[in-house]
């Protein structure tokens, strides 16, 4: 397991809150698994910047994942093999977090996600 608990920063709920009204997806866990995906199909190395957890948004590893959640720590552990980033457990926990904080920021940025097709098309597109 990852880590136990997701925090998320108050500005990446606020981004959340924004992007549920948008695509009409009601569950935290299933944006942040988007989010989590978009970012890691990035080739870059997110911003390595410290992550104020202050928001009251959080979930367990397990809600997170739900029943794939060996899946997206295995995605999470392959890209920081393909970053060629250690695998350990304190690696993989910091570049998870650094990872859907930015996707949520890019997916809350873009501008072009105004509803659910326009998230199921930027999946297709990548």
């Amino acid at each position: 397991m990852i880590i136990k608990q997701v925090r998320v920063s108050q500005q990446a709920k606020d981004q959340l809150s924004r992007l549920k009204g948008k695509t009409g997806i009601k569950n935290w866990n299933v944006l942040c698994r988007w989010a989590l995906c978009y970012s890691l199909s990035e080739k870059t190395l997110p911003t390595d910047i410290q992550i104020v957890a202050d928001s009251n948004l959080e979930m367990s590893w397990f809600t997170f994942g739900g029943e794939y959640y060996e899946i997206y720590e295995a995605l999470v552990k392959a890209w920081c093999i393909r970053m060629n980033l250690p695998t350990d457990d304190e690696t993989v926990s910091k570049y998870f977090r650094l990872n859907l904080e930015r996707g949520i920021a890019h997916l809350c940025g873009t501008g072009f996600i105004k509803s659910l097709d326009d998230l199921v098309k930027l999946a297709i597109k990548r």
